[in-house]
């Protein structure tokens, strides 16, 4: 059965840290949703940036695990990845973004793979879902290198920024998969 622990628990990946937003990382998220990208493949949610903030910090729901990314010394956010979590079926849905500056470097990469594993050794899930319009290749790739198998495409799933239906690519990863 899924169960979130009740508050963020950081993840250290040598260089990168997964943490919980803070009321300091305003000013790099609210640059990061003025990318024309993330605008268009990861809509901002319809809040401010602050609850934004609040409610990826706030795990006490136990619908969502989620950490913003940067780099272990220090510096701006550098992306993003929650997981939301269905105690029901013990399924999970993964998602992520990252800064212009980070594209490239593996950061999306090393960030699902940490909270993927985290979802199913700590949150105790057995499948996770990931889902991107099939134009979004860097998300493709990212879903692959992350051990999340293409099972199909979803026609018209989802509205995304350009205010138009995308069909989608549907990845999912499960528990016993090999990392």
């Amino acid at each position: 059965m899924a169960v979130v622990p009740p508050e963020c628990v950081p993840l250290d990946l040598g260089d990168l840290v997964l943490r919980a937003p803070a009321p300091d990382d305003v000013a790099a998220v609210t640059e990061a949703f003025t990318d024309p990208a993330l605008q268009l493949w990861s809509p901002p949610a319809a809040v401010t940036v602050p609850e934004w903030i609040d409610e990826r910090a706030d795990w006490s729901s136990g619908r969502r695990v989620g950490w913003v990314v940067s780099d272990a010394a220090g510096g701006p956010v550098l992306g993003s990845v929650s997981v939301r979590v269905d105690a029901s079926t013990d399924n999970g849905m993964i998602g992520y973004w990252t800064a212009p500056a980070a594209r490239g470097r593996g950061v999306a990469t090393r960030s699902v793979r940490a909270a993927a594993r985290f979802a199913f050794d700590v949150v105790g899930l057995y499948r996770i879902e990931l889902a991107h319009a099939v134009e979004n290749t860097a998300s493709c790739r990212v879903a692959e290198r992350s051990g999340f198998l293409l099972e199909g495409t979803l026609r018209e799933a989802y509205l995304y920024g350009d205010g138009r239906r995308h069909d989608e690519h549907l990845h999912a990863k499960l528990r016993t998969d090999a990392d």
